[in-house]
């Protein structure tokens, strides 16, 4: 498959209005010599995500920026899956937060619903991160990596770092939530967080990663 990936030089536009997302993906980008500026610098719209799946929406999101930008784009579509909710809130895992993207509000929903399903014990409690991130080149080529992380949801959340659903996220195998872990824990090798999987296997792909 080597052959067939394209690689990503000079500018590329990071199809997220998200701060914690820019960051990470900032963070991830940084070894690669790659100069990473977001949709929200370069005051792009944001597209309606329309899609019924992570790749479809990452796909929406990074084929609109690099139309519009005229550069190669990547967008990321995560969200958290929980088992005892029949995949939610999974796409929509934004969405719950609401317009003030208050993701303690999304959170004490989360418990909420696991409590209403007598969800108490940690094998009750088991979800997942899901990360797709999209490249999208002007010209309509596009490449599509995905991560994914399990683990078992705590309450309370614990942890002021990351972002989103984080402090209440407990990664398989480890005591401390993501909410609890510092960038190098989440972003090492090898990685841990979901959209560092993704981005691991997108680095291989597309940025002759070393």
């Amino acid at each position: 498959m080597t052959g067939m990936h394209r690689q990503m030089t000079g500018r590329v536009v990071i199809a997220t209005h998200n701060k914690g997302k820019l960051v990470e993906m900032r963070e991830l980008l940084a070894p690669h010599g790659v100069e990473a500026v977001s949709a929200g610098e370069l005051n792009l719209p944001e597209p309606e995500e329309t899609g019924t799946s992570f790749a479809a929406n990452a796909r929406i999101k990074a084929e609109a920026a690099a139309f519009a930008a005229g550069l190669p784009a990547i967008a990321d579509d995560s969200g958290l899956v929980v088992d005892a909710l029949d995949g939610a809130p999974g796409i929509y895992s934004a969405r719950w937060a609401g317009a003030t993207k208050d993701f303690r509000r999304a959170m004490e929903r989360v418990e909420a619903g696991l409590r209403e399903r007598d969800a108490f014990t940690p094998a009750q409690r088991t979800a997942h991160f899901v990360s797709v991130l999209c490249v999208a080149w002007p010209d309509g080529h596009r490449e599509e990596f995905e991560g994914r992380v399990d683990g078992t949801l705590v309450w309370p959340p614990r942890g002021e770092r990351g972002f989103g659903y984080d402090p209440m996220f407990l990664p398989d195998g480890f005591d401390l939530t993501f909410g609890e872990m510092s960038a190098e824990q989440k972003h090492g090798l090898p990685p841990l967080s979901h959209r560092a999987r993704a981005f691991l296997k997108l680095a291989e792909a597309c940025l002759g990663s070393r």
